[in-house]
């Protein structure tokens, strides 16, 4: 499951790198970097993605994922119980996971990585490269996801009794872009067509 709020408000802390008029295009192609990277997972079944944005719903329905509308309006963490609920509702034996919508770097075979370290236990989670965040939770069959996404995430899933995953060279699953900074090491990593070529746009002088 992949959260995505409107695009209108996201990536407002990529003002200093990014334009007003520019930054919905670049959490749109974040997104959908993101998306095209854990479809490709082999260890993904199925990409839901959770937003009421019709842009972004569009975009990322072509592309193969499936749109959950975000309900009850109640928040991030609201929008992910009910969309591990809506899932689980088609596929009660099925873990769930949670992974964030800006991770224009992401492997596929790192996620797969991350997943089967993560099916290990009952509930487990990622710290993102920050180490204050976390950018993948994950909860096996019969387990409840209970996200506790926001600030100081990282400890928040340890107080929930996630397992935090220590892995090395996973590196595409935690470089999440919430500063220009995020983005600059994304970009070193490589990032998907999309996010490369809306980056472009703001390398290019005079853009």
């Amino acid at each position: 499951m992949i959260p995505l709020k409107p695009l209108a408000r996201a990536k407002s802390r990529l003002a200093d790198t990014a334009a007003a008029g520019l930054r919905p295009g670049l959490a749109l192609a974040f997104a959908q970097d993101t998306v095209a990277a854990a479809l490709a997972c082999a260890a993904v079944r199925d990409v839901a993605v959770v937003t009421d944005d019709a842009l972004a719903g569009r975009e990322l329905a072509a592309l193969g994922a499936r749109i959950v509308p975000d309900e009850p309006g109640g928040g991030l963490n609201a929008a992910l119980e009910h969309a591990a609920a809506a899932v689980r509702a088609e596929c009660p034996e099925s873990a769930v996971a949670a992974l964030n919508a800006d991770l224009p770097a992401l492997r596929p075979a790192e996620l797969a990585r991350v997943l089967a370290a993560a099916a290990q236990f009952p509930r487990a989670f990622l710290p993102d490269a920050a180490e204050i965040g976390t950018t993948l939770l994950a909860a096996r069959p019969g387990r409840e996801l209970q996200p506790a996404f926001g600030p100081d995430s990282r400890a928040r899933h340890r107080a929930t009794g996630a397992v935090e995953l220590e892995l090395a060279g996973v590196d595409s699953v935690r470089q999440d872009v919430d500063t220009g900074a995020d983005l600059r090491t994304a970009l070193a990593l490589g990032v998907g067509a999309r996010t490369a070529a809306m980056a472009a746009r703001l390398l290019i002088p005079g853009q």
